[in-house]
């Protein structure tokens, strides 16, 4: 009966977590069945009725911009209305960003003469692609230390030994992952219902001290070793530019929870990839000919900056 007990809420939990993180924070307007892009300057808005037709054709009831940039409107050039009056297609001027998603209004919806109330709507790729695109974006096209150079203190410090590199990545990327999953469900369901904005670094930063300090504790007892060979830079994790950037940027974008873990998860893969890269080249280092000026961290300097110009070939890159 107890192993039965323990199942069925280990059950309940993950279910309670899936709707969670499916669900996110933002719910669509329940008039409107979907929004996608549609060629490179339109946009599809499928309705759950018939729309008016007066209503429909007034680009005036329309207002989108690109998330990161809420200042600059998108002007539409023609609206299209389909003959079952259910979908609307915007064709704007100029090519559409499709790399980051658009924020839609729709001011006093009117269906069948009655008004439906205005809708605020997010338009973005197929969403499995937009999530996929979020995580390669974290590993490599944005990666933190090599486009971003974030965590450059413990990314020298631990890239001396591939061993220790690949336990620091790996151990980096379970402290993001929890912290960053801690702050996102704080943030959306405490801080902001509760207009505690501006507590979140604060808080941000508690909750990365406390992910480290249970590292810290597991790791001591699990594998003294490995806990030894980290040292100090263990610590200098709740430090780390990266582990507090990855929750404000959360907050910042209002992602919801897989996008959240998707963010996160690539940001701790992408700094496990920079250090296995960097302490491959560094064992190398060790034995060859290097200049006595340029031996230990200015080599470790001049190397990064070359991996930072070959990741720069990455910029600007669209996974779909």
């Amino acid at each position: 009966m107890k192993i039965l007990r323990r199942e069925y809420l280990i059950i309940s939990i993950l279910a309670v977590l899936g709707l969670i993180l499916l669900g996110g924070c933002k719910p669509e307007h329940r008039f409107i069945k979907e929004t996608a892009f549609k060629d490179t300057n339109s946009i599809v808005i499928t309705f759950a009725g018939p729309v008016d037709e007066a209503w429909a054709k007034n680009t005036a009831n329309y207002n989108i911009y690109e998330k990161p940039d809420p200042d600059i409107k998108l002007e539409i050039s023609q609206v299209s209305l389909s003959k079952d009056k259910m979908t609307v297609i915007l064709t704007f001027k100029e090519d559409l960003n499709q790399n980051q998603p658009h924020i839609l209004t729709m001011k006093e919806i009117m269906s069948e003469g009655k008004a439906l109330g205005t809708a605020f709507v997010k338009v973005k790729k197929l969403y499995f692609g937009y999530l996929f695109s979020l995580l390669i974006g974290a590993m490599v096209i944005n990666n933190f230390v090599f486009t971003k150079y974030l965590g450059l203190c413990v990314f020298f410090g631990t890239s001396q030994k591939k061993s220790t590199a690949v336990g620091m990545g790996i151990t980096f990327t379970l402290v993001i992952v929890f912290s960053a999953m801690m702050a996102w469900f704080l943030y959306q369901f405490v801080l902001k219902p509760y207009r505690l904005d501006f507590l979140q670094i604060v808080v941000f930063i508690g909750l990365v001290s406390l992910s480290v300090q249970a590292v810290d504790t597991v790791l001591r007892k699990v594998n003294p070793a490995l806990f030894k060979a980290f040292g100090v830079y263990l610590v200098l994790v709740i430090a780390n530019c990266i582990v507090i950037a990855v929750p404000l940027i959360l907050a910042d974008n209002e992602y919801n929870g897989w996008e959240s873990l998707m963010l996160a998860f690539g940001a701790g893969v992408g700094f496990l990839i920079a250090l296995f890269l960097m302490s491959s080249v560094r064992e190398r280092l060790d034995l060859a000919n290097v200049p006595p000026t340029y031996r230990g961290l200015p080599i470790a300097f001049v190397v990064a900056g070359l991996f930072a110009l070959a990741f720069m070939g990455f910029s600007g890159m669209s996974i779909f």
